[in-house]
């Protein structure tokens, strides 16, 4: 049984049955087994492959159905399959993107957690400990985010999966991590350590605001694809950087010591273990102004 928080402080109870289907997967040593054939790349590869076939569209109507989601957000067109469908683009204007400089805005439709990274590299998630090194494979890289946080956007089947960048910058390459494809419930990371076994991809932005941010993309069950665009050096705040294929994922910002203040509900519920619903463009935390007038 998980617990979610919307921004207004009311707290309430998600248990549908994908909760309960994956509760009887991961909690059961039986369970575990029997899933262990479908984490593998290559079953994920072909679960995309037939996503993408026209055959898969008879799923889009009762998919429709079952989350309620309202057409009216989307561009209208006719979808060539499932995946098509999953991957739809939203309207203009129908999320409103924060524009001042100072705030920090969520890049996806998700329930956000926030984490204290501490100054030897070390956070926890519920009862997995991680350290950045072994997220992100680079030692060199995770010292620079010792003494900041490190938010994690876990995205549902349900929600709008396309993601953008948190701020004006230059951005680098991006540089993939292969790995299998747990789901990113949270019941999973109570039995593995889901964030540093699951395929994943990173970038780094040079941002105006915040130091330098990471924004990571994390694939999931049944997740055959992490869609970013090539080829951009420089980004604006608001631009889409990608999105995912079928299924429920995770995009991760890290940010560094003595940047960014995380919303103070926010981290309140995090250290509750209690997610928060945000949407893609709304505020999440605020710079550190202490810092910048120590600097000035």
């Amino acid at each position: 049984m998980r617990f979610t928080a919307d921004r207004t402080g009311k707290v309430f109870c998600e248990n549908s049955f994908q909760d309960r289907f994956l509760e009887i997967l991961y909690n059961h040593r039986t369970g575990r087994i029997l899933l262990k054939p479908f984490l593998s790349p290559a079953v994920s590869k072909a679960g995309g492959i037939l996503l993408d076939s026209p055959v898969s569209k008879i799923g889009i109507a009762p998919f429709i159905r079952s989350h309620a989601i309202d057409l009216r957000e989307f561009e209208t067109k006719n979808y060539r399959s499932y995946n098509d469908f999953f991957k739809r683009k939203m309207l203009p204007g129908k999320r409103n993107i924060e524009k001042e400089e100072n705030i920090l805005i969520s890049p996806c439709d998700s329930r956000l957690s926030v984490y204290k990274i501490s100054d030897h590299n070390v956070f926890s998630i519920k009862n997995t400990r991680y350290t950045v090194k072994s997220l992100l494979r680079n030692q060199k890289l995770a010292k620079l985010y010792d003494g900041g946080y490190i938010w994690i956007f876990r995205l549902s089947v349900e929600d709008y999966h396309r993601y953008i960048y948190v701020d004006n910058g230059k951005v680098s390459g991006n540089i993939r991590i292969p790995g299998i494809f747990h789901t990113v419930n949270p019941i999973a990371n109570d039995h593995y350590p889901i964030y540093k076994e699951n395929t994943r991809e990173y970038s780094l932005l040079k941002s105006k605001n915040f130091g330098l941010l990471l924004q990571m993309e994390v694939g999931a069950l049944l997740v055959g694809r992490i869609e970013n665009k090539p080829g951009r050096k420089t980004v604006q705040r608001g631009e889409e950087k990608g999105n995912f294929a079928f299924g429920g994922s995770t995009v991760i910002l890290m940010t560094q010591k003595n940047q960014v203040c995380p919303d103070k509900d926010i981290l309140k519920y995090s250290l509750r273990g209690i997610e928060t619903k945000v949407k893609l463009g709304e505020r999440v935390g605020i710079k550190d102004l202490h810092r910048r007038e120590k600097i000035v």
